[in-house]
């Protein structure tokens, strides 16, 4: 078996549970997001099996390889998934609100079942090396993204989110198309690992037609990661968008995206022609992210919107890392990075969508007196908080040092200066829903109810805030 056996196994598990949906007469279906959560944790487990894992990176696959950053992250989209899919049976009343169906449950089920396809979509994304297989592995995941950002067919505001989501989305496939066009045109390859030995035989004279390809490509990319200025679909996208998918976009959409600027960047990092030009601009972005990010995040008053912000601001730090791949710590920096933001990120959305389903609301006034009437879901938000916003003891303020210290170590100098003053402005915003929920005085003093499937969703997500925060150790050593 090769690599490609972990994500067959997802789309015939999406497959099965289509078939399970379509002959079930049950109204209640849940049980297809707890189905589909306890497949993927098979397929988890089986990753770490070698024999049936992803196989080395010597692998002379020419649109897969299995190298670290590829198992890293197959791992992380499955794990990512898996959180998403237990957050739907706590959504289950919003869908049936907007989605009238003429029999009970009519069209829940499918929307538990579609992230499995996304999934295999992202799984395939970070694996493949070559442009063909990652755009078909895009539009596989992206095209799916589009049906569940607008699925509550009902409400004008996820209308909206999908509408705007499916324009700039085909915007953003064009420019990739395109530059994978000029850069095959240059060089007659679509393969990334191929193109060092490509470019070299290039004369002076095709130098910017392929400097155009990379920058369509790059621009492509920006969209996918959120990286300013092509940011500007995801406050609106985020706010629109079923809580489930927002939280599934911001972490698993967006570390696909940065996983394969990695792999373009580190093929073109051996050019030194092109190296220097890259890492201006991308520099850059980071710096411009990290402004727009924090500084648009302030005013918000939405929390879906703050959070939407904050992904954009996450992404001026991840692109500090990038800017800094030549350090030998740059990758395993970035990958721990990610990993302690799926855990606050997500954390983050569990505890909204359960005040939302309470309050009727996502505006951070619905957070007031949260303290009050559910310490636990405050506790969760608080500890969520203070990891995004970098408080020492979470794996937010080891993420942003590693960070940091590659980018020092690179002599990004300026970049970290910004980063620290960034990383205040962050304590602004994060602290602004502390503030509400333990400050405020709420509107009403009933106890806000908290299923047991959330619960332990909380109590998961927040030990994976404190270990990471805690005893790093064991991550890194795996992602070197």
């Amino acid at each position: 078996m090769n690599s490609l056996f972990l994500e067959i196994a997802v789309v015939l598990l999406g497959i099965v549970l289509l078939l399970v949906e379509a002959f079930s007469d049950r109204s209640n279906k849940d049980y297809l997001a707890y189905l589909g959560a306890v497949g993927l944790t098979g397929v988890l487990a089986l990753s770490f099996f070698p024999q049936i894992g992803p196989l080395p990176a010597s692998s002379e696959a020419a649109f897969i390889t299995s190298d670290i950053l590829s198992v890293f992250f197959v791992r992380f989209l499955l794990v990512a998934t898996i959180v998403t899919l237990l957050m739907i049976p706590g959504y289950r009343t919003v869908l049936e609100r907007y989605l009238p169906s003429e029999r009970a449950g009519g069209g829940v089920g499918e929307f538990a079942i579609l992230p499995l396809f996304v999934c295999a979509g992202l799984m395939w994304m970070v694996s493949s090396i070559d442009f063909i297989m990652i755009f078909v592995s895009l539009e596989l995941a992206t095209i799916t993204l589009y049906v569940l950002v607008t699925y509550l067919r009902q409400n004008t505001a996820s209308l909206e989110a999908g509408t705007k989501f499916l324009i700039l989305g085909a915007l953003s496939t064009g420019f990739i198309v395109y530059g994978i066009s000029w850069i095959f045109g240059v060089t007659g390859t679509t393969n990334i690992l191929a193109l060092p030995a490509a470019i070299s035989t290039l004369p002076e004279s095709s130098l910017y037609a392929l400097l155009f390809g990379i920058a369509m490509i790059l621009v492509a990319l920006s969209f996918k990661t959120g990286a300013f200025p092509f940011q500007f679909w995801i406050p609106d996208v985020y706010q629109g968008a079923p809580t489930p998918i927002t939280s599934y976009l911001s972490v698993a959409s967006k570390a696909a995206g940065f996983v394969v600027l990695i792999r373009f960047l580190l093929s073109l990092e051996a050019i030194p022609a092109l190296a220097n030009k890259l890492n201006a601009v991308i520099t850059l972005l980071a710096a411009l992210t990290l402004i727009f990010g924090n500084f648009a995040a302030i005013p918000q008053t939405n929390m879906k919107r703050l959070l939407g912000y904050s992904s954009v601001a996450h992404a001026g730090y991840l692109l500090m890392g990038i800017a800094s791949l030549a350090s030998l710590m740059a990758i395993p920096a970035i990958g721990f990075y990610f990993a302690g933001y799926l855990a606050m990120t997500m954390l983050a959305f569990v505890v909204l969508q359960a005040v939302s389903e309470a309050t009727g609301g996502d505006e951070i006034s619905r957070f007031n007196g949260l303290s009050k009437r559910s310490p636990f879901l405050a506790g969760a938000m608080l500890l969520s908080a203070a990891s995004l916003a970098g408080i020492p003891f979470t794996a937010g303020f080891i993420g942003k040092l590693l960070i940091f210290e590659v980018a020092l170590k690179q002599g990004h100098y300026g970049l970290v200066m910004l980063g620290c003053v960034t990383v205040a402005a962050g304590f602004y915003y994060y602290f602004k829903v502390i503030r509400a929920m333990y400050w405020q005085q709420p509107s009403e003093e009933t106890v806000i109810p908290v299923s047991a499937t959330t619960k332990w969703l909380i109590l998961l997500l927040g030990a994976g805030i404190l270990i990471l925060g805690i005893y790093p150790a064991p991550l890194l050593a795996a992602l070197r």
